[in-house]
C-alpha cells in the first residue's frame, strides 16, 4: 500500500514526488525468540484451518521441536478450546505471557482474555489487526522453534496486516476437495505473492472418508482437485486430511494433542527440510561439469533450500593462483564444491574453510546437484591425475 505521493510545484508547473513504500514491519518483544514463523491461511472459511495449525503445532512437539501458536482468527477463535486451555495469560512488568497446553505449546488467543468465550469480538477491521499486532510485538515468545499462525480466512484486514508487519518464512494453504477450490487457492496464492511471501504447499481438509464397516475409502465431495490446482501453481500438496469422526471429538473434548494420525508427517519433515540451507558451486564448461576443477570456464553456484534449488548465479573463474579458489568461493558462501577432478591440496584447503568437496562428478550442472541433494551422488576422491592440468587442480 502506498502512500499518496506529494505534489510540488517546479517553474510554475505541478510535478508529481515519487511515492514512498512504508514500513509496516513489526519487532517481536525483545525477549522473545522465534525461529521460524509459519501462517496457516484459507481462502475461504470452514475448510479446517484451525484444525490443520492445531495438528501441525502437536506433529511438530512431537518431533522435538519448541511449538507456538498465535491465534490470529480474532472473529472466529477457535485455538484454546481444541487444546483444552481455559487459563488466562499472565502478565508482568517485562510483557505478557502465553498459555501453555498439557504438552507444553505456547498459545495466544483473544479468547484466553474474554470474561466469556462465547462473548463475541464485534471490532472493526483496523482494531482487530492492532490486536493481532500486540499478540507479536507485545507478547513473551521464549526459545521457540516454530511459531503456527492461524490466519482469519480471506483476504482483509488481518492477513494483510500479518504479512506486511511478521517476519513470515513461509504459508500453508488449507483448501478441501469442492470444485471452488482452484479459484480460492488462486485468490490465496496471488495476495502471498503480491506480498513476497513464500508458500510451503497445500493441505487438504475432508478428502476422504474410511467406512468403519467396509474399510473402504469414500470421497463425500466428490474426487480431489488438489494435485491439478498445485500442479497449476507450481505448489507441493503436503498433507490430506480424512473425515474422521474421532478427530472431531478430540477436537471438540479439548485433546487434540492426543489424536492418533500421520497426516501431516509429510508436512513436518518438508518444515524440517528447509531449515537446510546450502550453496553448491559447480565447476562448469558449457554447462557441463568440468573435469578439472582450477581450469574450469565458470562456476554455476546454486542456492538450496531443503530439497529445493531455488536460485542459481554463474561466475566467471576469477584465475587459479594457488590457494586462492578455495577462499574466493568461501567468501561467496558455497558450502559445497562439485567437480570432476581436484588435486588433494585444494581438498585439504576447501575442507578447512568448512566446504564439502565432492569430485568425480559428471553430466549437466543443475542435474548433478539434484543428484547431490537426493544422496545420490557421492566422491571418488582425488580424481584429477593428468599433469598438464596438476596445477590447476591443486587451486
Amino acid at each position: 500500500m502506498n502512500e499518496r505521493p506529494e505534489v510540488e510545484k517546479q517553474n510554475g508547473q505541478a510535478t508529481l514526488q515519487s511515492a514512498t513504500q512504508p514500513d509496516f514491519s513489526a519487532n517481536l518483544h525483545e525477549l522473545s525468540n522465534v525461529r521460524k514463523v509459519i501462517g496457516v491461511v484459507s481462502g475461504k472459511g470452514g475448510v479446517g484451518k484451525s484444525l490443520v495449525t492445531s495438528l501441525m503445532a502437536v506433529t511438530m512437539q512431537r518431533r522435538g521441536h519448541s511449538v507456538a501458536i498465535l491465534d490470529a482468527d480474532i472473529s472466529g477463535p477457535s485455538i484454546p478450546m481444541v487444546f483444552g486451555i481455559t487459563e488466562r495469560p499472565r502478565s508482568d512488568e517485562a510483557g505478557m505471557h502465553p498459555v501453555k497446553s498439557k504438552a507444553g505449546i505456547e498459545i495466544m488467543s483473544i479468547n484466553l482474555l474474554l470474561d466469556e468465550e462465547t462473548s463475541p469480538v464485534i471490532w472493526r477491521g483496523p482494531l482487530i489487526a492492532n490486536v493481532v499486532k500486540q499478540f507479536w510485538t507485545d507478547v513473551i515468545w521464549r526459545d521457540v522453534d516454530y511459531m503456527f499462525i492461524d490466519l482469519p480466512p480471506g483476504t482483509g484486514d488481518v492477513p494483510l496486516t500479518i504479512y506486511q508487519s511478521f517476519r513470515l518464512d513461509g504459508i500453508i494453504i488449507v483448501t478441501s476437495p469442492q470444485e471452488l477450490v482452484s479459484m480460492i487457492v488462486a485468490k490465496a496464492v496471488h495476495m502471498a505473492q503480491k506480498m513476497n511471501v513464500p508458500i510451503l504447499g497445500l493441505v487438504e481438509n475432508m478428502s476422504y472418508f474410511i467406512c468403519p464397516d467396509c474399510d473402504k475409502e469414500h470421497r463425500v465431495f466428490g474426487d480431489s482437485h488438489i494435485e491439478a490446482t498445485g500442479a497449476e501453481h507450481g505448489l507441493k500438496v503436503l498433507g490430506r486430511l480424512p473425515i474422521d469422526p474421532k478427530l472431531a471429538a478430540a477436537c471438540d473434548q479439548g485433546k487434540i494433542e492426543l489424536f492418533r494420525g500421520d497426516w501431516l508427517d509429510t508436512a513436518a519433515l518438508f518444515l524440517e527440510s528447509t531449515d537446510r540451507k546450502l550453496r553448491v558451486a559447480v565447476a562448469s564448461e558449457e554447462g557441463n561439469v568440468a573435469q578439472h576443477f582450477g581450469h574450469c570456464q565458470n562456476y554455476e553456484i546454486y542456492d538450496v533450500i531443503g530439497p529445493e534449488i531455488v536460485g542459481t548465479e554463474v561466475i566467471a573463474n576469477p584465475g587459479h593462483k594457488p590457494g586462492f579458489l578455495p577462499g574466493y568461493l568461501a567468501d561467496k558462501g558455497v558450502n559445497v564444491m562439485i567437480a570432476g577432478g581436484m588435486g588433494s591440496s585444494a581438498v585439504e584447503l576447501f575442507n578447512e574453510r568448512n566446504i564439502e568437496v565432492v569430485v568425480g562428478a559428471k553430466g549437466r550442472g543443475a542435474e548433478v546437484v539434484a543428484l547431490y541433494l537426493q544422496g545420490h551422488l557421492k566422491s571418488t576422491g582425488s580424481v584429477c591425475h593428468e599433469h598438464q592440468h596438476h596445477e590447476d587442480c591443486e587451486a
